[in-house]
């Protein structure tokens, strides 16, 4: 049965994100708040916990498309090649915001995700979101929760949320609604920006 936590984004309570965080190291799996939908997420160095995300996402580890959310650009060269000027302009006009962008990986992936060609990486513009990987010091994995059989794609009540998933996560922190338009995903992998699925996110950038 998993936590529910309420964090209020106006002032995000060092307390209950340390709890959070906490959980997060032990491998726990949790639901957070993002700038666009709810997130379903683990520590980035954690395969066994990696591993059940993907598991709920029915898909192999190796195969799955899971972002690198991150703080902010100072982890990119940890997790991607060397990108150009105009690139690296775009991502700092860019984030944090409702975007993924998808670039070339670098050697330096944690183990299980050696083999990836390409990462996304999500800055979002959330404080919930930004206190949790501060205060645990790397990026979180993560992949948006979807209701496949609702006519709206996203749930944005965490209450109905947490009613969901408290069986298959450790964690469901309450930020209040979330949205209900995902990222904008946008391929950065060969120089041209090459968008993938408009989302929230301004292509106006």
């Amino acid at each position: 049965m998993a936590t529910f936590l309420k964090i209020y984004p106006e002032n995000p309570n060092p307390k209950h994100v340390a709890q959070a965080v906490d959980i997060i190291r032990q491998g726990g799996l949790v639901i957070y708040p993002s700038d666009t939908v709810y997130a379903l997420g683990c520590d980035i160095n954690n395969k066994s916990a990696l591993e059940k995300v993907a598991r709920i996402k029915g898909v192999k580890l190796e195969k799955a498309n899971f972002s690198f959310v991150c703080k902010d650009l100072s982890h990119l060269s940890d997790f991607v090649k060397q990108i150009d000027t105009s690139t690296f302009k775009l991502l700092k006009r860019a984030l944090p915001g409702p975007y993924t962008f998808i670039l070339p990986a670098g050697n330096n992936l944690p183990a299980a995700f050696k083999k990836k060609k390409e990462v996304g990486i999500r800055v979002p513009d959330n404080s919930i979101a930004q206190a949790l990987i501060d205060q645990l010091g790397n990026p979180i994995v993560s992949t948006s929760i979807r209701d496949e059989d609702e006519i709206i794609e996203y749930t944005t009540d965490p209450e109905l949320i947490y009613e969901k998933w408290q069986d298959q996560v450790d964690l469901v922190i309450d930020g209040g609604y979330g949205g209900n338009v995902a990222s904008t995903i946008i391929d950065l992998t060969s120089g041209e920006p090459e968008l993938i699925r408009e989302g929230k996110g301004s292509l106006e950038i």
